[in-house]
């Protein structure tokens, strides 16, 4: 369940007016009329019930967008709960996004605080996406992950939650996205962690960079841009 105090310090819900609102306004407008054309693969790889923490690549604001459509309500029939940044918290685009169950982490300054409103999430079945590079990367460099979404991971376990890690990769035709665009998401197989402790986190930690690069580079052959080809 869900600590009522937790969810009222971070203002955090879903606006049961907002959200059908959201999902219209970005998937059937926004999406459909900005890429010619959007795929998911590997859809048998995503869950439909149980805690579930989505571990996508990051290389547009498009991303936030692609999410949902592929995981979202239509899909699961529930809502994928964003950790971001505090400074996309702020003013009228943090009013939003508060609403539609988003809730912030402080890069420079990561307290317990947020990971563990993000384990109650989890504990209560829920769907919540983490960014791990921290980042909008658009280079071809190696995947390099912050910590916080093994350490998340570390946490649910050692409080008896087996949670699947689900890697995500997002490619489109264009390293930044044009419209006219193709747009492609691809699931990978989900991950566990094996263990307990900083070498477990650790090891999760390159085993799920691997697999995000993985699902990245067969989303960028979807969309005819397969890693090489910038």
């Amino acid at each position: 369940m869900v600590s009522s105090d937790r969810a009222l310090a971070f203002h955090s819900y879903v606006a049961p007016w907002l959200a059908p609102v959201a999902t219209w306004a970005t998937q059937d407008l926004a999406l459909r009329f900005y890429f010619k054309r959007t795929e998911v693969l590997g859809i048998e790889h995503l869950p439909r019930s149980g805690p579930v923490l989505l571990a996508p690549t990051h290389r547009a604001r498009w991303d936030a967008l692609m999410l949902p459509m592929a995981a979202g309500r239509r899909v699961t029939g529930r809502d994928c709960r964003f950790m971001v940044t505090t400074t996309e918290m702020m003013g009228l685009q943090g009013w939003f996004l508060r609403r539609l169950g988003c809730f912030g982490i402080d890069q420079q300054r990561p307290g317990t605080a947020s990971l563990r409103y993000a384990l109650d999430l989890l504990a209560a079945g829920g769907q919540v996406v983490v960014f791990p590079e921290g980042r909008i990367g658009r280079d071809e460099e190696l995947i390099k992950l912050e910590q916080g979404l093994p350490r998340l991971a570390s946490m649910a376990h050692t409080r008896g939650l087996e949670v699947p890690v689900l890697p995500v990769g997002l490619a489109y035709s264009h390293a930044v996205p044009q419209c006219g665009d193709a747009a492609a998401l691809c699931f990978g197989p989900p991950l566990r962690l094996a263990g307990t402790g900083k070498a477990a986190a650790a090891e999760l930690t390159n085993r799920l960079a691997e697999a995000m690069r993985s699902a990245e580079e067969a989303a960028r052959r979807s969309v005819g841009r397969p890693l090489g080809a910038n």
